[in-house]
């Protein structure tokens, strides 16, 4: 595949969320190459060292974990030491972990939703001003179209990312006086080595394809690609939307 270089990129400085494996992975890699400043968050210390090492251009990492938003805080803080202000963030960390709607507590409740989207408002609140005194930035928050093909097995998941897209149209209207772009990009099944050890069996990826309109699986890559798009001068008239990268699966 031959993909698109976006010049406005280089030099810009960009924090991603969840940036050690999987979707997140792929996309720092993707605005490294670009030229970009990336720093990233994760929990895994092991990926996250072996992700920078391997990772050509300006790359830094915090350990932290984003259901403590202090802790959160202090990481973006300490990027914006080694890089500046982020004017890209990519609100991209979340686990889809399956769970029955029997077993569910209240205390299960609350952590998927501090997992899969309390943090990405509280990481918008932390860079906006940043964001504001440079002029502008573009914010991406990473959906899922589990919940618009009413998806079943993880009914905390799918509520908290539904949620997404109210964040996203709030944010972008409130944010918008000050040239800050807010869009969700809404993912498909993607082919990350996660969801291949854990559910992408040869029986659940015929019935996915079935769903798809194109015949071909989606590849992490993809989602950076789009990302890339967002986070460029390219999409400067682009706010409040959503960006399918789902293969025509809904």
């Amino acid at each position: 595949m031959t993909f698109a270089n976006y010049p406005s990129l280089k030099d810009r400085t960009v924090l991603v969320t969840g940036g050690a494996s999987g979707i997140g992975a792929e996309t720092v890699a993707a605005f490294a190459a670009q030229g970009a400043k990336v720093g990233f968050l994760d929990l895994d210390a092991t990926a996250s060292a072996a992700l920078a090492e391997a990772t050509d251009g300006d790359v830094e990492y915090e350990i932290r974990d984003l259901r403590d938003i202090d802790a959160m805080r202090a990481g973006i803080a300490a990027l914006a030491e080694r890089h500046g202000p982020a004017t890209v963030l990519v609100n991209n960390a979340a686990r889809d972990d399956r769970h029955d709607w029997r077993d569910v507590t209240p205390e299960y409740w609350d952590e998927r939703l501090a997992t899969n989207l309390r943090h990405m408002f509280f990481a918008i609140q932390a860079v906006a001003p940043g964001m504001i005194e440079a002029g502008g930035g573009s914010i991406v928050n990473m959906g899922s179209n589990s919940w618009w093909e009413a998806g079943g097995g993880f009914p905390a998941y799918a509520t908290a990312k539904s949620a997404v897209h109210g964040l996203t149209r709030t944010m972008a209207r409130d944010l918008g006086d000050h040239r800050i772009r807010v869009n969700t990009v809404v993912p498909g099944w993607i082919m990350t080595e996660r969801q291949k050890d854990l559910w992408a069996t040869p029986e659940a990826l015929e019935k996915h394809r079935a769903r798809q309109c194109l015949p071909d699986l989606i590849e992490p890559v993809y989602l950076a690609r789009m990302v890339l798009f967002l986070a460029s001068d390219d999409a400067r008239m682009c706010s409040a939307s959503n960006f399918m990268v789902e293969a025509g699966s809904i």
